[in-house]
Order: structure tokens, then C-alpha cells, then sequence
């Protein structure tokens, strides 16, 4: 990859970290304060919902920006956003309804849903990963050949 790349990349990378971080820090404050006015009540759903983006965004996209990783093809990228965003509300609603002393079978879709696009996201990172020949980002400095 051209110098240029490397830099797309990396920019790619600070926003997407950015913005989970936002999330995880969202989560946190809604569930804090959503705990002030549950009347002694709590959820773990709520509680830890700040998890799924911190484990699921955070985590991984500093892993590959740290191990210098190309940006994963935007189908990955977008089916994995929505299967945490997914994830993430599922927590928050179903803490909601726990809160509220009730329950739906419905917020089961949720974690099929959210399980299953990030999932998707995943293995199809994985797979064109792995199709086209590394993930690696290569240094091609002062070299202007193509394969």
C-alpha cells in the first residue's frame, strides 16, 4: 500500500474508535442515569450494555489498526456496525423492560438479529481476507511495481 493508504487507513481507524467510544460513553450515562430514576431498581442488560460497543467496536478495530490491518471492505464494516448497533439497543431495551418489571419475548430478535449480522460481518472479513492474499498492509516504499 502507498503511503497515502496507510494514512486513509489509519484516519478510518481514529474515526471508527471515535465513534465507538462515543457510544460506550453514551451507554454508560444512559444507564447511570436510567439507574437514578428506576426507583432502586436495576438491570444488568442496562448495566453492561456499554460493553457491547467497548468489547465489539473498540477492542477489535484498535487491534487492527495496532497490527496494521487493511480496513476491512465496507459490506464487512457495515454488516458488523449494525450487528453491534443491533446488540446494543437489544441491551438497552430489554434492561428497559426489566427495569419497567416486565418482559417480551420479542427482545429475543434483537440478539438473533444483532448475533447474526455481526457475525456475517465477521466471516466475510475473514473470507476476502483471506481470498485476497492478507490482510496485512504491505510497505511498497520507493517501489512502484504492480503484482
Amino acid at each position: 500500500m502507498f503511503t497515502s493508504d496507510t494514512k486513509k487507513n489509519r484516519e478510518r481507524y481514529l474515526t471508527v474508535l471515535a465513534l465507538y467510544l462515543a457510544v460506550t460513553l453514551f451507554c454508560v450515562l444512559f444507564g447511570a442515569v436510567y439507574e437514578v430514576f428506576g426507583h432502586g431498581v436495576f438491570s444488568f442488560y442496562m448495566l453492561y450494555a456499554f460493553a457491547v460497543p467497548l468489547v465489539g467496536g473498540v477492542l477489535p478495530f484498535f487491534l487492527l489498526m495496532k497490527h496494521k490491518r487493511a480496513y476491512p471492505s465496507s459490506f464487512s464494516t457495515r454488516c458488523y456496525h449494525a450487528g453491534l448497533a443491533t446488540l446494543t439497543v437489544g441491551s438497552l431495551v430489554t434492561g428497559a423492560l426489566e427495569i419497567y418489571g416486565t418482559s417480551s419475548p420479542l427482545t429475543a430478535v434483537y440478539w438473533i438479529a444483532g448475533g447474526a449480522l455481526a457475525a456475517i460481518g465477521l466471516v466475510s472479513y475473514l473470507l476476502l481476507g483471506s481470498l485476497l492474499g492478507g490482510m496485512k498492509e504491505k510497505s511498497v516504499a520507493g517501489d512502484c511495481r504492480r503484482p
